[in-house]
């Protein structure tokens, strides 16, 4: 497609701030481009003040479904064609937004299910890293369950230190992506996967800031890969070549 006939690609960003400029990132990387006018148009909006997501779905804080909507709408009034929200939590929330979303949304629940679904061989059971709120809230299991895969969460000891990693005071959200946070991160990983996980989801989008799929002995599926990959086809730029 011509740069000019390009789709301008909305980003949603801010929760937390990192794994929006994370999601940025993952557009440039896996946009097949030779220069620079092969890029899509991006408006990338960034706003931490979203409610957490994770208070609302498990600790009866506000939703932030008002907040996402508005975000939505600077998007919109900004150019952009369609929208993706960098954070898996967040989309616990899209129904309530319902007809009243001012754009087309791409789905990281959906795109990362079909990812997992077109691996070879498919992983009959994959481990789920995620916050509370998502595993509670139950969006991914079921979209897995629906697709025929089987979700393991972690133990409530480690997803007690996957929560201290993301949202501890010296956690990812806070800027510390090495050291402990890591570490815990590891360790949980390596316990979904001496339990039978054949893949690990990155369920909460600070996780890929820790975790490398190097660092696995299995697949690491991160949502925000495949996000920005679908983003890309839907605005009509190229896919970098693996």
């Amino acid at each position: 497609m011509s740069p000019a006939m390009l789709k301008t690609i909305g980003v949603l960003g801010g929760m937390g701030p990192e794994a929006g400029a994370h999601f940025f990132e993952r557009l440039v990387h896996e946009t097949g481009a030779r220069r620079d006018q092969d890029h899509p148009p991006v408006v990338l909006y960034s706003l931490p003040q979203v409610p957490d997501r994770t208070a609302a779905l498990v600790g009866g804080g506000p939703s932030p479904a008002a907040a996402i909507l508005r975000g939505l709408r600077v998007l919109r009034e900004a150019g952009a064609d369609f929208a993706v929200i960098a954070c898996v939590s967040a989309h616990a929330f899209l129904p309530r937004l319902g007809r009243r979303a001012p754009l087309p949304l791409i789905s990281l629940i959906d795109e990362t299910v079909a990812a997992v679904k077109r691996m070879r061989p498919v992983p009959e059971r994959v481990g789920l890293l995620a916050t509370t709120g998502t595993i509670r809230a139950g969006i991914l299991a079921g979209a897995f369950r629906d697709a025929g895969i089987q979700v393991l969460a972690p133990s409530a000891r480690d997803q007690a230190k996957v929560m201290t990693a993301i949202y501890g005071r010296r956690g990812i959200k806070v800027g510390f992506v090495e050291g402990r946070p890591r570490e815990a991160v590891l360790e949980t990983a390596a316990g979904l996967i001496r339990r039978g996980a054949r893949a690990l989801v990155a369920g909460c989008t600070e996780i890929p800031l820790v975790l490398e799929p190097s660092d696995l002995p299995v697949p690491l599926v991160d949502p925000l890969v495949f996000g920005a990959r679908a983003a890309i086809r839907l605005s009509g730029a190229r896919l970098r070549r693996p």
